[in-house]
């Protein structure tokens, strides 16, 4: 079996690292820049979905939340309705630091499928999504405090 994951998750680690790097200058650390574009992209969206849409467990959303928010890139506003729902919008900090994070990765976009035709990077984001899809299944199991069962793996018989 190719180890296929085992790629992904190199290419993730490296794209995370240069960006830890870049961002670095503008106060961002390890992995805040996911939370700013995400809330960017969907003001007002609440703490739990978000975390859901980046694949982070609530205490690690929490914990960089706060900082965001403690360091000027976010703020917390009360529903109008459910005064219990915060919803997360950017600030101006936070909008201001958006196009440079969103120019990264477009900038890494492009290198990563460099010497790809178009249909080949078609092929390739319909596959992505299909291998996110069957993960986000396990993982919603997982999150949820069950455990995977190993032994009915067809992998056994190697």
């Amino acid at each position: 079996m190719k180890e296929i994951l085992r790629e992904i998750g190199m290419i993730a680690r490296a794209l995370d690292s240069i960006s830890n790097i870049e961002f670095k200058e503008h106060d961002l650390t390890k992995g805040q820049y996911l939370y700013i574009v995400r809330i960017c992209e969907n003001p007002g969206i609440i703490q739990e979905k978000l975390a859901e849409v980046i694949k982070v467990d609530r205490t690690t959303a929490a914990r960089a939340i706060k900082k965001l928010e403690s360091n000027g890139f976010i703020v917390k506003q009360e529903d109008k309705h459910n005064k219990k729902i915060k919803k997360l919008l950017p600030t101006e900090k936070g909008k201001a630091i958006y196009p440079f994070i969103k120019r990264e990765n477009d900038y890494s976009n492009t290198v990563a499928l460099e010497g790809f035709s178009e249909s080949e990077e078609e092929t390739i984001f319909k596959l992505l999504q299909r291998v996110r899809k069957n993960i986000e299944k396990d993982w919603e199991f997982v999150k949820k405090g069950n455990k995977r069962n190993y032994r009915l793996w067809k992998g056994d018989d190697i």
